[in-house]
């Protein structure tokens, strides 16, 4: 799959840090970016509970991922990457988390049944595991650790774009994989990339590349583990 994107997909630097860790990290990558879970929301045939728990935990995982924003701007050296960390948690708070509860509205869940449901154990350990990591760190391995959220959601949103197409209209994964796959993402990974890429070349060096590989390895299988929870919820639960 990862060859479908091959450098010149645009949403990072082909020379930067993100495409290296990337190419460092490929079969971790290729797990998470290909997972079941994924294949499902582009054929179709995902199951309705595995997505509609999902739909949950993710409402209570950007939560905290605007925890870590916050973070990130107490953490930023420069004012410039204070308003980027500022501007990612608005956007956070007051379009995207807004724009999922539109979604989670149409398969019969609101804000307060979502808030008062209690996060699955993946969603703690991916949270807590990026907070815990930007508390000991520096604002270089904060951005890491959110990067494969930030990144594989827009890889796996262009790697389904001509999936989605073949749907049925009215699909009810149709919409989730636009967004994903439509250029107002692809601009924020594109900003959230180079944002990146700024901070490396600030506090970089080669002698940190093996830790950065080793935080964004591990990022990358908590989110792996966030579809796999869906799939197993979806597994012991009656379709809707």
């Amino acid at each position: 799959m990862l060859d479908d994107l091959a450098p010149g997909h645009g949403l990072f630097a082909e020379d930067g840090l993100v495409a290296a860790l990337r190419s460092r990290s490929r079969a971790g990558w290729e797990a998470y970016i290909a997972h079941d879970f994924v294949r499902g929301l582009g054929c179709g045939d995902l199951p309705r509970a595995a997505f509609r728990h999902y739909l949950i935990q993710d409402y209570l995982f950007l939560i905290q991922f605007a925890r870590a924003y916050a973070l990130a701007a107490f953490k930023a050296e420069t004012l410039d990457d204070m308003r980027a960390a500022a501007e990612t948690l608005r956007g956070l708070t007051n379009t995207e988390m807004k724009l999922h509860v539109r979604t989670c509205a149409a398969w019969g869940l609101t804000e307060a049944d979502m808030a008062a449901t209690p996060e699955d154990l993946p969603t703690v350990a991916y949270t807590r595991f990026v907070i815990d990591t930007g508390l000991k760190g520096d604002l270089l391995d904060l951005l890491v650790a959110l990067s494969p959220c930030v990144v594989g959601y827009g890889e796996i949103g262009h790697r389904l774009k001509a999936e989605a197409a073949g749907l049925p209209a009215g699909d009810p994964y149709r919409d989730w994989i636009d967004a994903y796959a439509g250029d107002d993402y692809a601009g924020i990974v594109r900003v959230a990339s180079d944002q990146i890429d700024r901070v490396w070349r600030q506090r970089g060096g080669e002698a940190r590349l093996p830790a950065l590989t080793g935080l964004f390895a591990a990022a990358t299988r908590l989110e792996a583990a966030f579809w796999q929870m869906g799939l197993d919820a979806g597994a012991s639960a009656t379709d809707i």
